[in-house]
């Protein structure tokens, strides 16, 4: 596609993560099983989103596809990441985009800006407040998004305002038996990987290894996406 096209205007809005090597998953006793155990992920260099999908940026794809706006929360407006987009809605989007997904070991990495704690930005969660919209602020509603502080990549929402579908299947035991290089979940499955943390998470639930599974059929005014491309896009 031309910079003139969906791609091109979305290259703009994308960060670059670059290659190399990060922990993935969480040992310690706040975490669940399934995030167990802590093991080293090599990744290549890829580009996110810089936000999650909003509104108007998602109208423009229904209405290039004939795609119907599921309906959004009254309180939405079209700087709100769009919400109530199943796993189906969010992969039509990316791939009218000339983007994908993000694999889950991508969205780990980006997420922790280069870090190994809790959340993107530290330990601290007396800090989440300045990253990040959830049950201590949001008001029980999703917020524009970039309307807090970015991580070290300069990726906003990764923490709260909303979950976020990326591109695996889900495996409780993946993270036993992934390969070290370019994880991209297992072959096939019941339930599609989100990740992230909505407005009504608690501090617990945003931090970064947190994992989540659903039918991908499954929408709800918690559930949103972000784009991933190749670094060379």
């Amino acid at each position: 596609m031309s910079a003139s096209g969906p791609a091109g205007t979305r290259r703009a809005e994308m960060a670059l993560i670059p290659a190399g090597e990060f922990f993935m998953g969480y040992d310690g006793m706040a975490g669940s099983g399934d995030e167990h155990p802590r093991h080293p992920v090599l990744l290549a260099a890829f580009r996110l989103d810089i936000h999650p999908v909003t509104v108007a940026r998602y109208r423009e794809f229904c209405r290039a596809s004939g795609r119907p706006l599921r309906s959004q929360p009254e309180y939405s407006n079209d700087d709100h990441p769009v919400v109530d987009v199943d796993w189906d809605d969010a992969q039509a989007y990316c791939g009218w985009a000339g983007l994908r997904l993000p694999t889950e070991a991508e969205w780990e990495k980006a997420a922790r800006g280069g870090t190994c704690s809790l959340y993107g930005f530290g330990d601290y969660e007396a800090d989440l407040d300045e990253h990040a919209w959830y049950s201590a602020n949001s008001e029980g509603r999703t917020h524009p998004v970039a309307s807090k502080q970015p991580n070290a990549y300069g990726l906003y929402d990764m923490h709260g305002n909303v979950l976020e579908w990326v591109a695996d299947w889900y495996a409780a035991d993946y993270y036993g038996r992934s390969p070290a290089r370019d994880p991209r979940g297992p072959d096939s499955g019941a339930c599609r990987v989100f990740r992230g943390s909505s407005f009504d998470s608690d501090e617990v639930g945003c931090r970064v290894a947190n994992r989540y599974k659903s039918r991908p059929d499954t929408t709800n005014c918690h559930f949103g996406f972000r784009c991933a491309a190749a670094a060379a896009k």
